[in-house]
């Protein structure tokens, strides 16, 4: 029997991974012959703990044991976080993101900016202009796309602190942008 269906892997695992704290963010199945992969992205306003996801991955893996649907079909189980290049599409997306550049696809025009804080239905975004960074409110329902740019160097203080600095618990900009693209935080083989 192959692994189940990503609906059927969400249903499984949705409630604990909520129980545990985390949004989750996606699932991926991925059909690989004899052995397939279980790819799980979580994520929370707090961020990721190694210790916690670990200990999720296992919760997990022990829920998926616990039902015949995996049959005796061998895979891979990666609990992740869903990585830099996750379009932003809900306003938790946002919240997390805050202090971040990102590129913002509006109907008529490209804004690359640092998002700064979600107040109700607009985000605030620091834009650089001759006179300095400024502020420009951007409506979320005019938003076509939106994605966190890869920073190699650290951002302009002044732009953070417009921004409204980096939530609780997240990574600032260019600590660890290059390690952050989508590691695996656990996996396990079954």
């Amino acid at each position: 029997m192959p692994v189940p269906s990503k609906e059927r892997v969400t249903e499984l695992i949705s409630d604990l991974v909520q129980r545990q704290g985390y949004d989750l963010e996606g699932v991926a199945v991925t059909l690989a012959g004899r052995h397939s992969a279980v790819r799980i992205m979580v994520d929370s306003d707090a961020g990721l703990e190694l210790d916690a996801v670990a200990n999720l991955s296992h919760e997990i893996s022990a829920v998926f044991d616990s039902v015949s649907d995996f049959g005796e079909s061998p895979y891979t189980l990666e609990v992740t976080s869903p990585g830099i290049d996750r379009p932003l599409t809900h306003e938790r997306h946002w919240r997390r993101a805050r202090g971040r550049k990102a590129r913002i696809d509006l109907a008529n025009e490209t804004v690359v900016g640092r998002i700064g804080v979600l107040d109700g239905d607009s985000v605030a975004v620091v834009i650089g202009s001759r006179t300095g960074p400024e502020v420009r409110r951007v409506a979320l329902p005019d938003i076509q796309k939106a994605v966190v740019q890869v920073e190699f160097s650290k951002p302009d203080p002044r732009e953070l602190e417009l921004a409204g600095g980096i939530p609780e618990g997240r990574v600032a900009p260019a600590d660890a942008d290059a390690s952050e693209d989508e590691e695996v935080v656990e996996g396990l083989d079954k």
